[in-house]
């Protein structure tokens, strides 16, 4: 079995020889010089390139200004006023009731990042990045959430200094999953973290009921289901099995009222409870956690698994689906965001699928597999199995975390 790697190491690569080195220190030290940039736009062999390095970094540096280009045109509604036909100037300043000068602006600004498009006539209409945008309503509300988000990241040498940032407060079972705290949270506080999270999962539920057999079980227990969405997806994806949903006591009320709003409220048992402290319920064969351990430290997340491992029989299945650190040590697109987030959030960090995978093979699981998916950006998949007479620590796990079984 392969170790966890400390979370505060880098991920494993193997040292350069001293050559290598030395030539990384002799290129930095050129490519750093002052008059270099100026030699390279002069030349045409060089000069694209120049430019597009260029043009990256100014995109760095203006991406705060690019995001809140986005999110004024979300609370503004620009996206369904356009959507629903293309629209001038004056009449989206009728329509959002900003004046027409500063709404110029914004629109300028919302074409340049492709947000927006011109129709002719002065008129504006979806462009490529803001299609999506208006086809999701979860994406605008994650949207719209992130101004807090944008707030805490105001001064980020005091986020990571250690200094309490607002997003903890926006989601309170970042301090601790207990059961008797959840108790005292604000009835209306669960309403918008549990709605969030059940409007933002639209991608994920998608991938995964495309890359996985849920008809080969025959009961199914969400642990951390929040409102129900992706139970209840998998309740119209998939007839004929039993489903189950865990989750803190005044989560899994509001999932109760909700399932049964939507006719599956005796298809569906909803147990209230921690993680932490309770022992979860028996009798699925098959346990899935959907963005669920990335909030949470190593601790907690070793003893979830382990939780997991004692509820499943001999033979279960556990999945496991959320965002994933690139596993070729190479920083995806969404490995900053993720990183910076859960920093934010206080309690969770991003782990690439082999971290994992060794911490699913702690806790008992054997059969590892990571299971190709075409959007890994929305999160990618493992999968393990409680094997009969596997010994806690065990599992089988390749050095690189990919099962050779």
């Amino acid at each position: 079995m392969s170790a966890v790697p400390h979370p505060l190491q880098p991920p494993p690569s193997p040292e350069r020889p001293a050559w290598r080195r030395a030539l990384d220190a002799r290129i930095d030290r050129w490519m750093a010089q002052p008059g270099l940039y100026r030699r390279a736009l002069g030349n045409p062999f060089t000069r694209w390139m120049t430019r597009r390095r260029a043009e990256r970094l100014f995109g760095l540096m203006a991406g705060f200004v690019h995001s809140q280009v986005l999110l004024a045109c979300v609370r503004l509604q620009v996206f369904e006023h356009v959507f629903a036909q293309p629209r001038t100037l004056d009449e989206l300043a009728a329509l959002t009731g900003l004046p027409a000068a500063p709404l110029d602006r914004l629109l300028r600004a919302a074409v340049a990042t492709e947000l927006l498009t011109t129709r002719g006539g002065g008129r504006y209409g979806l462009g490529p990045l803001g299609r999506p945008v208006a086809a999701d309503a979860g994406l605008r509300d994650m949207i719209d959430h992130h101004a807090v988000l944008y707030e805490d990241l105001r001064d980020p040498l005091s986020l990571l200094h250690g200094r309490a940032a607002s997003l903890q407060a926006y989601w309170p079972y970042t301090g601790g999953s207990d059961a008797g705290h959840s108790g005292g949270w604000a009835p209306e506080q669960v309403q918008r973290y549990s709605e969030l999270m059940a409007r933002s999962q639209r991608f994920l539920v998608d991938e995964l009921l495309a890359a996985y057999p849920f008809a080969e079980h025959r009961c199914v227990m969400e642990v951390g289901g929040d409102m129900g969405a992706w139970i209840s997806a998998l309740a119209g994806h998939v007839h004929g099995i039993d489903l189950k949903l865990f989750d803190l006591p005044p989560v899994a009320q509001l999932a109760r009222a909700r399932l049964m709003q939507a006719g599956l409220g005796a298809r569906v048992q909803v147990h209230g409870g921690s993680f932490e402290h309770d022992a979860l319920p028996t009798g699925a064969d098959l346990i899935t956690l959907l963005r669920v351990a990335h909030d949470h430290p190593d601790a907690v997340v070793r003893h979830l698994l382990a939780a997991i491992h004692a509820a499943l029989p001999v033979g279960g299945t556990l999945v496991l689906a959320e965002p994933m650190a690139d596993p070729d040590g190479a920083p995806a697109a969404g490995d900053a965001y993720y990183h910076f987030y859960l920093l934010a959030m206080g309690a969770g960090r991003l782990r690439t699928p082999g971290e994992l995978m060794a911490l699913m093979a702690e806790a008992g699981f054997g059969h590892l597999e990571l299971v190709p998916n075409p959007m890994p950006l929305h999160g990618r998949i493992l999968v393990g199995r409680k094997t009969a007479g596997l010994p806690l620590g065990g599992g089988n796990l390749t050095a690189s975390g990919v099962n050779n079984s």
